[in-house]
């Protein structure tokens, strides 16, 4: 049966106590040419049955088609076991909100410190928080994380590599400038697609900071030279801020191995394990640190403990009150908790284990490596960068890309990411993608169509 809080008398018992005339009159402050007028709504249809509105719908998904996708670019399409959401979407986990308060229940908590556990076994960093917002927002948590942290220094300013997301670099912008925080960009080796020493240091130019941004794969999907940017990086006064693909990491070197003393923190986008590609999200950010910077660590942090009995229970940890109530000594304002998307990433983690993580991640690598071969033998397509990749892989096309991009996404092919709006010294360029959900045929049914878009374009 439906569930209506409040009946007729109700509403009429409550204008009555408050002394109102109707529910409109506690709107009126709201100036009448805001207001939808009545006429407006006539366009409305009326209701359907539950037959006709699911004969709707499936009219509509049809409409859509079924493209291959071949994208990437920080959203993939990766196979999600049925299990994943059967579980999440249960009552238990579905309608429970974020756990801000200690009175949050055992299985959420409990469910959080297993993610926690899984986050710092991937990377390799002794602590992990109960997620964030996004990946993009989880770097700006960094950032702000590592100024206030490093003791060896109290410049504001960040090394950022412009192989970073775009997105991402544009939201660490938006989150950390107004805080006086002043992020220097360095280029990207024009033949590797990585970010070389050389560039960091004359970027850097003598000045000290705070913290060097390192991505693992980077935007094109190219493997940065890890260790000798995290060594740099503590040489000269800074923390290391790695932003890591967690699939990537089952075959990679976890960021707290980077270097002689590992990577200070490390975040990222957790999308890839469990998350549905959903129209833009939601997603989930995580952020892992090293023991010594727990306290500096935003979020909410899942604890394992005992009781008087000697059974196990979990609880909030370290969780300053300032959070709360000071924001002006928090460490964080921003630091929203994904609890749903946490839960099926931590459901799809423990079904695959780490050798099921670490065959989806060889199979994307295989993927994209049969992708480039396939595509790079058409006249005119070559590799951008000449070092080893992951899942992505930057091409440079003969002709305009957004003409290619629109004439596959009419042989129901979304062909990639046009990377000259953002890189416009690398254009015509395509960013791809092949997950491990792209079968042999469609890689070919994609070359050989390529193949005829730029014959057609000439």
């Amino acid at each position: 049966m439906p569930f209506i809080p409040h009946t007729s008398d109700d509403i009429s018992a409550m204008l009555a106590t408050i002394g109102v005339a109707s529910i409109d009159a506690l709107f009126d402050e709201i100036p009448p040419e805001l207001r939808v007028a009545d006429s407006a709504l006539a366009a409305i249809p009326e209701a359907l049955s539950e037959l006709e509105i699911t004969r709707l719908m499936h009219a509509r998904a049809r409409a859509d088609g079924q493209p291959l996708c071949f994208i990437g670019a920080g959203a993939y399409e990766h196979h999600i076991p049925a299990a994943v959401w059967q579980l999440a979407t249960r009552g238990e986990f579905y309608s429970a909100y974020t756990p801000y308060q200690a009175e949050a229940s055992q299985g959420t908590l409990q469910l959080l410190y297993e993610f926690q556990s899984m986050m710092t076994a991937l990377t390799g960093l002794a602590v992990s928080n109960a997620s964030l917002y996004d990946g993009a927002s989880a770097l700006a948590e960094a950032v702000l994380m590592a100024v206030r942290a490093n003791r060896q220094t109290k410049s504001p300013r960040v090394l950022v590599p412009r192989a970073l997301h775009p997105a991402y670099r544009r939201t660490l912008r938006t989150l950390v400038a107004p805080q006086g925080l002043e992020l220097v960009e360095v280029d990207f080796d024009p033949r590797g697609g990585h970010t070389a020493l050389e560039q960091l240091a004359t970027a850097a130019a003598g000045a000290e900071y705070a913290a060097v941004v390192i991505n693992q794969p980077n935007f094109f999907g190219v493997l940065e030279t890890v260790d000798e940017l995290t060594d740099w990086a503590h040489a000269h006064k800074a923390l290391a801020i790695a932003v890591v693909n967690p699939l990537a990491l089952a075959l990679l070197t976890p960021p707290g191995e980077w270097g002689t003393r590992g990577a200070d923190i490390a975040c990222g986008e957790a999308q890839p394990l469990g998350m549905p590609l959903s129209s833009g999200g939601p997603y989930a950010g995580f952020l892992c640190c090293k023991q010594e910077l727990v306290r500096q660590l935003p979020g909410r942090i899942v604890g394992r403990t005992l009781d008087l009995d000697g059974k196990p229970g979990f609880t909030l940890t370290l969780q300053a009150r300032e959070q709360h109530i000071r924001r002006g000594k928090a460490t964080s304002n921003i630091c929203t908790n994904q609890g749903l998307m946490v839960t099926a990433a931590t459901i799809h983690l423990a079904l695959l284990g780490a050798e099921g993580l670490e065959r989806v991640a060889a199979s994307c690598h295989a993927n994209t490596r049969q992708l480039g071969a396939l595509l790079s033998a058409l006249p005119g397509v070559e590799p951008l960068f000449e070092r080893p990749v992951f899942h992505e892989l930057a091409l440079r096309l003969p002709t305009p890309t957004a003409d290619v991009l629109r004439l596959l996404a009419a042989e129901d092919i979304l062909g990639g990411f046009d990377l000259g709006p953002d890189y416009p010294e690398l254009a015509p360029a395509l960013l791809v993608c092949a997950t491990e959900m792209r079968t042999e045929d469609e890689l070919r049914r994609y070359a050989e169509t390529l193949g005829r878009v730029l014959a057609r374009l000439g």
